[in-house]
């Protein structure tokens, strides 16, 4: 079994993953969802896409995960691309409801055609690490909506990728769940070192999660602006009502409020 736990190195030292350069992502011949688009993601980053409904954060993600082709630019992984380089987590825990909690997350490795005897361990060292080691055989239907999250983070995480993708996951939520659920994800970086992109539209989310944030303005969408949250980890509570916390969140409304602004006056001329 593959130790799932990893050393994070300081920030500067971290090797690099993958980079996207220049892409450009055109619909239909004309409606630009991307242009320019360009990331360096380092393993062990937690980086926030951050910005409005509309700006191409999910597409970027779907570039990514190649499901779709840019239309210019690259995507480029250090040391190429695997089946086991990309974890997925959507907006919806997408689960199974005719199955457990222990099958749900065994998906992954039941499509490559490995036992469940086998991916056992596995799957219950992950499951302890989202708290739901005691749920192992509920269903679906039996879980809240947080836990139902932690579902399928487990599911995303259980492969050890490289790469966990996650696309505003906790937007649903209601906000105690949601900041809960920020703690559990930041407790999992700590303890599995996994390298995170993050797609949200919350600029409070953003700040307590990430060591980076990419602020993206729409139409066509790119990246106008990358802000350091130069805070160590682990994060709390304290660190919410903190005067740090305060300054970069102003800082980051201000930066993402400057970019809604200069899209609509382009609109205009």
């Amino acid at each position: 079994m593959t130790d799932i736990h990893r050393d994070i190195k300081p920030l500067g030292e971290r090797p690099r993953i993958l980079q996207m350069q220049e892409v450009d992502k055109t619909f239909n011949g004309n409606v630009a969802a991307l242009r320019r688009m360009s990331l360096t993601v380092n393993e062990g980053d937690l980086i926030s896409l951050l910005g409005p409904s509309g700006c191409g954060k999910s597409t970027a993600l779907r570039l990514i995960a190649g499901l779709m082709r840019p239309t210019r630019g690259r995507i480029v992984w250090d040391g190429g691309q695997s089946a086991d380089d990309l974890g997925v987590v959507f907006q919806e825990p997408t689960l199974m409801p005719w199955a457990t909690v222990i099958q749900n997350v065994y998906l992954p490795f039941r499509l490559r055609g490995q036992s469940l005897a086998s991916v056992r361990d596995r799957i219950g060292e992950v499951l302890h690490l989202v708290g739901l080691d005691k749920f192992v055989e509920s269903y679906p239907r039996e879980l809240s909506g947080g836990m139902k999250m932690r579902v399928s983070i487990a599911r995303a995480l259980v492969t050890n990728p490289r790469l966990i993708l996650m696309d505003e996951p906790f937007a649903a939520l209601d906000e105690i769940t949601r900041q809960k659920l920020n703690n559990d994800l930041l407790s999992l970086k700590a303890a599995t070192g996994c390298t995170v992109i993050f797609v949200t539209h919350s600029v409070f989310e953003s700040v307590f999660l990430s060591d980076r944030i990419l602020v993206m303005a729409p139409r066509p969408g790119r990246v106008i602006s990358e802000i350091t949250v130069d805070q160590p980890y682990p994060r709390d509570s304290a660190f919410r009502t903190s005067p740090e916390y305060a300054a970069i969140a102003r800082r980051t409304s201000d930066t993402l409020m400057a970019a809604m602004g200069n899209t609509e006056m382009e609109a205009e001329t």
